[in-house]
């Protein structure tokens, strides 16, 4: 069982519980409790309908009909901020607009200038290795080249919170792979907190400072590791398989 540690800035969750169907359905999530340094990188993982996309929209505040106390930087979250970006397995794009009318979707809101918006857009484009294909159209992008332009969108409103919901579940291993270490690269460089829901315990050992197994029926936290391996890792490197083969080992054990 996790404590919460109270903190000035980062994400805290006070009791967190989700029913869908009425007050007398089974919760979805019961009673989480967690902490999230600012800067930190967290992985959520555990079986199909523990709740973990559930508990990202939560946070992202896609849905306020919950109970319990979110707080991000101090704030209560109950509804979507420019604060907290967030990233899908399905990238979302508009087949209508380009790589850089995509990024720029996300600034619609944003206080900026015209000319402000584009550096942004241009960063961002950059940061995700896609100089070159701002001016192509969804079908013409490989998946991992569209769910790069998504991460880009995510980030262009400088977010201080990154969700990301199982971004590389669709993708074949290789692009999987390489977008994993593009990932470990952004976060390095942003510093940002970034939230990712996983089935993959391989790719939440990859990136993460923690990860946290949840358990089903209901959804709880059933165990907080702590990464504690050099960075950057690789795919297929020995300590990374012996700690995502000790996770699971665990994790079947607690659904036998």
């Amino acid at each position: 069982m996790t404590t919460i540690v109270e903190q000035d800035r980062g994400l805290t969750l006070r009791h967190v519980s989700k029913r869908y169907n009425g007050d007398d359905a089974p919760p979805v999530l019961d009673r989480i409790d967690l902490s999230i340094a600012s800067g930190e990188f967290v992985s959520i993982v555990g079986a199909s309908g523990c709740g973990k996309s559930t508990l990202l929209r939560l946070i992202a505040g896609l849905d306020a009909d919950h109970e319990g106390e979110i707080d991000f930087d101090g704030e209560r979250v109950v509804t979507t901020d420019l604060s907290r970006g967030i990233v899908f397995q399905d990238h979302r794009l508009f087949p209508w607009l380009d790589v850089a009318q995509n990024v720029a979707v996300a600034l619609r809101n944003a206080p900026l200038s015209k000319a402000e918006k584009a550096r942004a857009v241009a960063e961002h484009v950059a940061l995700v290795g896609l100089t070159g294909y701002e001016r192509h159209y969804p079908h013409q992008l490989s998946g991992g080249m569209a769910q790069r332009v998504a991460i880009a969108r995510g980030l262009v409103n400088r977010p201080r919170l990154l969700l990301l919901d199982e971004p590389f579940g669709a993708l074949d291993a290789l692009t999987r792979a390489r977008l994993q270490l593009e990932l470990q690269r952004i976060w390095e460089r942003e510093r940002i907190t970034m939230v990712l829901v996983t089935h993959d315990v391989e790719e939440a050992v990859l990136l993460s400072d923690r990860i946290v197994v949840m358990q089903a029926r209901p959804g709880r936290i059933g165990e907080v590791v702590d990464v504690a391996l050099p960075r950057p890792r690789k795919p297929g490197d020995r300590k990374v398989g012996e700690l995502r083969d000790d996770i699971v080992e665990t994790f079947f054990t607690d659904v036998v």
